[in-house]
């Protein structure tokens, strides 16, 4: 069957790889509580804490335990969805994660589909209008702005729109989640600086494509612009843009640790600083291994959609 339809033969493979992944994955952070130098209880609640507390800590954590049964009440609570109890506010891990979670998506993927829908139409249009050499100060404009984005630091862009739009123009709040309008700055601070690199990366792939014989071909023929763009160009990109967007991502969610601190945003991020603050080192293990779950998950989704867009190559490639 997997001879005779080799894009399931791919799919099966990839997954055999995620799974492998997940393994490995869930087998660190796992071995991150007992890498850490010391008691993690001991460590979260405090060095005069009563002996018989810190042993009855130890006892409701399974840390008493043989290693080789810890690791597989871990792996045996996963397979439950229970991480473990949080050592610091005396809460299930999972309970917190569900809670904090929907705040972390909700400036996540707005910002990862705006990054998407401003970085290619503006690479695209940038390299065709500066193809063959065109319009150098258009082009040394968007390397110049792009370039100045794409080296600025998340949280330091972070503190500039503070600083812009709710300190010297108080047209939006600080901190905190509430209406529509408190998503604007957390949400930016995630695009502008992906979606600049992005399309830096889209224009010069654009500029392979745009130089191909078969878009020679279609020019030739006095097709429709539109038509020369958006039906031979465009489909062109989408592989190595789905891949790009696809690791950036992964680098977004992770940015939402440095953003959520900055705007006082109640989700993962802000958990996990609090979590390694206060040493409760079972919420730290849940919100990694999230992390962790979610870029593995969302790399495999990725590797799908690019064999859908470009099956032959992909697929044979693998």
């Amino acid at each position: 069957m997997m001879r005779a339809h080799p894009w399931v033969a791919f799919a099966v493979r990839r997954a055999g790889r995620l799974v492998v992944s997940l393994l490995v994955l869930v087998t660190a952070s796992f071995a991150m509580i007992h890498l850490v130098p010391g008691d993690p209880v001991r460590a979260a609640l405090g060095t005069t804490a009563d002996p018989q507390l810190v042993a009855a800590r130890r006892h409701a954590l399974g840390l008493d335990q043989p290693l080789l049964t810890q690791y597989w009440n871990f792996i045996s609570g996963l397979l439950r969805f229970r991480l473990g109890e949080s050592i610091s506010v005396d809460l299930p891990v999972s309970q917190i994660i569900s809670t904090r979670l929907p705040a972390t998506l909700q400036i996540a993927v707005p910002a990862f589909v705006l990054i998407m829908a401003l970085a290619i139409p503006v690479g695209m249009t940038a390299a065709v209008l500066t193809r063959e050499g065109r319009r150098r100060r258009g082009e040394l404009a968007f390397t110049a702005v792009t370039g100045v984005f794409g080296a600025v630091p998340e949280f330091l862009l972070a503190v500039g729109l503070v600083a812009l739009f709710a300190v010297a123009f108080p047209l939006l709040p600080v901190a905190s989640r509430g209406g529509p309008s408190s998503y604007v700055l957390p949400i930016l601070s995630l695009t502008l600086i992906p979606a600049a690199a992005l399309s830096r990366i889209v224009r010069v792939e654009a500029l392979r494509v745009l130089g191909e014989d078969y878009m020679r071909t279609a020019r030739a023929k006095r097709l429709p612009a539109r038509l020369v763009y958006l039906r031979h160009a465009l489909p062109n990109l989408l592989t190595s843009s789905l891949t790009l967007g696809g690791l950036l991502f992964t680098s977004l969610i992770a940015g939402t640790v440095l953003i959520e601190n900055v705007f006082a945003w109640p989700g993962l991020g802000t958990s996990i600083v609090q979590a390694i603050t206060q040493k409760d080192y079972p919420l730290v293990q849940g919100v990694v291994l999230v992390y962790g779950v979610a870029a593995l998950l969302l790399t495999f989704l990725v590797d799908l959609a690019v064999a859908v867009a470009d099956p032959h190559s992909t697929i044979r490639g693998s």
